[in-house]
């Protein structure tokens, strides 16, 4: 096996986790030289060099801990010098009112939903507890009690993880299934007070969009749907690598304008999938070659082989979860819903399970003394 590399960097703090692995299998003694771009190993039989990316700069004199762990290899901290800003992906709001011509379309097929379409309005909805808060700040009867927000013609209306749109507005009236949501009344309290939501799919490949939820606006989940440019041609793009790139900009969203960095994932019929926590958005990580057992690296499809070119480096949210699928941690499950104000995050159940396993892909690339923190799993979400 040649050797492997795993570079974690904390930009914030200009320091490094070193993982150099495949050491086992070359022979004794082994000589590593820490350069400030690259690192050279010599044996016995071979010298093999690792060129680090040109944004990585690490800082030699400052290798203090260095510990062997079996089957993983070389742990070794340092310091380093990394400037590696991630591509400002534009939020969705700011997509639909730049663009004068947009087109939606479903992200697994390319069916189209709406065709070339100029929103007059583009706003955001009150948050979910946006009655509550109301029934506590005035000192008068609630003006808005049974009132919904609900899109007019040309009106588009974004919530945290869906848009809402005007039946007017979409190409082709949406096919909807007989089977009623049974998410609680509260989850979307800012949308609608029908109970009768039906769920609409896809007419090609029968993927679940979103729903309706009165006779003249429909919610689409923006999981779902792919927005683009009028005039601009689909590209076909992996379901995972969509999904990891929504959602990673959506927590990064609202860490940031509601301060908040814990999240309870529930799919469209209310049942909670997983917890999810944000820990951090500094990490930059470098990573090549494979590890024992067939298990590839985070960011090998995008690496080529580190003998013969520079090794890339990419921004990274690193992430905790704990999967409620099994009903094991109820308690944990209470204590995030009352106590720490975790916001909730509804997706369709099928999405849901997708992140969780994009998540568990990935905790099991890790190293196996990385993997957990406490009695959470570790993750790591491209950015």
């Amino acid at each position: 096996m040649g050797l492997t590399l795993r570079l974690e960097i904390r930009k914030t703090m200009q320091s490094a986790v070193l993982i150099l692995g495949g050491l086992e299998g070359k022979g004794f003694p082994v000589d590593i030289s820490v350069n400030p771009s690259s690192l050279e190993i010599k044996t016995p039989e071979s010298c093999e060099m690792l060129s680090l990316p040109p944004e990585v700069k690490l800082v030699p004199s400052t290798c203090r801990y260095v510990q062997h762990n079996a089957g993983e290899g070389l742990h070794i901290r340092l310091k380093v010098q990394a400037v590696c800003d991630a591509d400002v992906v534009p939020a969705l709001k700011d997509i639909l009112k730049v663009q004068k011509s947009v087109t939606f379309q479903c992200q697994p097929c390319g069916e189209y939903i709406i065709r070339e379409q100029q929103f007059h309005r583009v706003l955001p909805l009150p948050s979910e507890n946006w009655n509550s808060l109301v029934e506590e700040w005035c000192c008068h009867p609630d003006p808005f009690a049974n009132r919904s927000c609900l899109p007019k013609v040309n009106d588009c209306f974004l919530g945290d993880t869906f848009f809402l749109v005007n039946r007017a507005n979409v190409s082709d009236p949406p096919r909807e299934t007989n089977e009623k949501s049974s998410v609680p009344h509260s989850v979307d309290a800012n949308v609608s007070n029908t109970k009768g939501n039906t769920k609409v799919i896809c007419k090609r490949c029968k993927a679940i969009l979103g729903e309706t939820v009165s006779s003249d606006a429909v919610k689409y989940y923006i999981t779902e749907v792919l927005i683009l440019p009028s005039g601009q041609d689909y590209k076909l793009i992996s379901r995972t690598q969509f999904v990891e790139s929504v959602i990673v900009q959506l927590l990064m969203e609202l860490s940031a304008s509601k301060s908040t960095y814990r999240f309870c994932v529930q799919g469209q019929d209310g049942k909670l999938v997983l917890l999810l926590w944000l820990l951090n958005v500094d990490t930059l990580l470098v990573e090549s070659g494979t590890r024992a057992g067939n298990v590839t690296s985070l960011f090998s499809d995008n690496f080529p082989a580190p003998s013969t070119q520079s090794l890339e480096a990419r921004n990274a949210a690193r992430v905790l979860y704990s999967s409620c699928t099994d009903g094991g941690n109820n308690e944990l499950v209470d204590k995030w819903l009352n106590q720490t104000g975790a916001h909730t995050l509804t997706f369709p159940s099928n999405t849901c399970l997708e992140l969780l396993l994009l998540l568990s892909l990935n905790n099991a690339s890790l190293p196996h003394s990385l993997r957990f923190m406490n009695n959470w799993q570790v993750a790591y979400l491209k950015i």
